[in-house]
């Protein structure tokens, strides 16, 4: 089963850079999308259904055009979840939740703690509640997560770490975050089979930092452990523009 996560920084934009181009020869069997900035209502059927695909969404109701989630999928899941249970993280379209016969698939836009210390602070409970939900979900069958985490985990993560060790995305608080998240089980899929630095998975538009491959790894898929033998391939896609994010992929034996 090949799966795909892409922070595609606004559906409609990316459609305009060749989104539809790269879909159609990806191969992917869920392709999993965030800052979609979009809600379906604000699209025609042509522009968001894809045939064999069903396609879900997560719009952000706080706001229009933030945030957002979107998922198609070429087998129909069993269940279908919209963002965490907890009241306080709803409403800004972070979260989509597939129940498939042999796991859980989340589909999460974590927030971006840049903006002030309070968002700061959403950030931080945000990731504890995702994890407590996905503990939770796990005592039925096990749980992929991807998404844009918006963190490196480590200094191989991020061209310029000493530069950004006072700045959300890089704090030491976040980099124990997913220490923990990765001591409770839950497998970097891209590390299984490469512990290199240098591959990234954001790059700001500004400082022509794509040509220099100045950039983030905050894009992820994470298997929990009982999933760990089953994961065959795992890889970034670096050379597919359309966003400032590339698409993350990763191949799973779900027999």
């Amino acid at each position: 089963m090949r799966l795909y996560s892409w922070n595609v920084n606004g559906f409609r934009a990316a459609v305009k850079k060749g989104f539809w181009d790269w879909f159609g020869s990806c191969g992917g069997d869920v392709v999993c999308l965030q800052e979609t900035k979009v809600s379906p209502e604000q699209l025609s059927q042509s522009q968001r259904e894809v045939q064999g695909y069903r396609d879900i969404w997560s719009s952000a109701t706080v706001k229009q055009g933030y945030s957002g989630v979107a998922v198609f999928s070429a087998t129909e899941p069993l269940s279908v979840q919209l963002e965490l249970p907890r009241e306080r993280f709803q409403g800004e379209g972070r979260l989509i939740l597939l129940e498939y016969e042999q796991f859980y698939l989340a589909n999460v836009y974590f927030p971006n703690g840049k903006m002030s210390q309070e968002r700061l602070d959403y950030k931080m409970a945000y990731y504890d509640a995702f994890l407590e939900y996905a503990e939770e979900l796990r005592r039925n069958k096990p749980v992929v997560v991807c998404g844009d985490f918006n963190t490196a985990h480590t200094e191989i993560d991020l061209k310029n770490p000493k530069n950004n060790e006072k700045t959300s995305g890089f704090l030491p608080m976040e980099g124990e975050w997913l220490d923990k998240f990765i001591s409770h089980g839950y497998v970097d899929a891209f590390r299984m089979f490469n512990t290199e630095p240098g591959h990234y998975t954001w790059w700001t538009y500004r400082f022509n930092a794509r040509a220099r491959n100045a950039g983030w790894r905050i894009d992820y898929f994470f298997v929990s452990e009982e999933l760990r033998d089953r994961v065959t391939s795992a890889w970034h896609e670096d050379t597919v523009h359309g966003s400032d994010h590339c698409p993350i992929g990763l191949d799973l034996d779900a027999r």
